[in-house]
């Protein structure tokens, strides 16, 4: 049977998974819709959807989500307002893939911050793995070749995703700082969270929509935000937020090496773009150096 940990990485790698498909729809679909007016209309579809089926517990858990008090909107701002309004923007002046690859700055965010807000240093064998994770990230995207690296060029976007993850990693530490305050179902949790993060993006909606317009509301830009509504939001933030409260912060970020591979994956998949020897040796680093950071120790009995 797997074990609560097991679980917990599967959750996180979902997770993943989803996100690598929200950077490649936002990055194909940037000149199409808006990027606030994507992040505003995904997160009013994902209450509208989750909305129904807890909005009973809300109000059964009240007192504990009172008691959160001032902790909730920040949150809230973090993970539901912020975090995808500028990775949208992001998505205006970059590809998909420096999405990804910016993104994988998170462990080292996480790993830091959870040291100095949480006291959770991890161990070295995660430091190790760290490493052995990043090389295999180097590797991945340079190619196998150290002249495609030098030859790597960063844009305007780029700098707005690293400020995106840098969110993140605080929503993640904060997740894991507050979980005593937080101990409501996840479902219920994240339907206050949506409540309270998405009119926050409303005000900046408008000011874009007043400039640039909206959106056609054809069935392909339907799909796409019904994509972000129903995988990168309901789905990925369950499945996230599970395994933050699980294995703890650091490990979970680690999980976001992986962006880069699934993001190669699904152009294979999608996109008819092949895998080559430099996919399968990168990804191979990236998921021991996975495995040895996130391995549980193993305490020998003193005889």
């Amino acid at each position: 049977m797997p074990t609560r940990n097991a679980w917990a990485f599967g959750g996180l790698l979902l997770a993943v998974l989803c996100w690598s498909g929200n950077a490649l729809v936002a990055r194909a679909f940037h000149e199409a819709i808006p990027p606030l007016t994507l992040a505003f209309w995904r997160w009013v579809l994902a209450t509208g959807l989750l909305l129904p089926f807890v909005a009973r517990s809300i109000w059964t858990h009240r007192a504990a989500l009172r008691a959160a008090g001032w902790r909730l909107p920040i949150v809230a701002a973090l993970g539901i307002s912020s975090y995808n309004s500028l990775l949208y923007s992001a998505a205006q002046s970059t590809e998909a893939i420096n999405l990804t690859l910016v993104n994988t700055c998170l462990p080292l965010f996480t790993f830091i911050g959870g040291g100095l807000l949480l006291g959770e240093w991890p161990a070295r064998r995660a430091w190790f793995g760290m490493a052995i994770a990043a090389g295999g990230l180097v590797y991945l995207i340079s190619r196998g070749s150290w002249v495609a690296f030098t030859s790597l060029s960063f844009q305007t976007g780029d700098l707005i995703m690293l400020a995106a993850v840098l969110v993140w990693a605080l929503y993640t530490l904060s997740l894991r700082r507050w979980a005593g305050f937080l101990q409501v179902p996840p479902l219920t949790l994240l339907g206050v969270l949506m409540l309270l993060g998405t009119p926050l993006i409303l005000p900046f909606y408008l000011f874009e929509f007043s400039n640039v317009g909206g959106f056609t509301p054809n069935l392909i830009n339907l799909s796409v935000i019904a994509y972000t509504a129903i995988f990168a939001s309901l789905v990925a933030y369950l499945s996230w937020n599970h395994g933050v409260k699980t294995v703890g912060a650091a490990k979970a970020a680690m999980a976001t090496y992986l962006m880069p591979v699934f993001t190669a994956i699904l152009g294979w998949l999608l996109l008819g773009e092949g895998l080559q020897r430099f996919h399968w040796i990168g990804g191979g680093l990236i998921f021991a150096g996975l495995l040895l950071a996130t391995r549980p120790t193993v305490r020998r009995a003193v005889r």
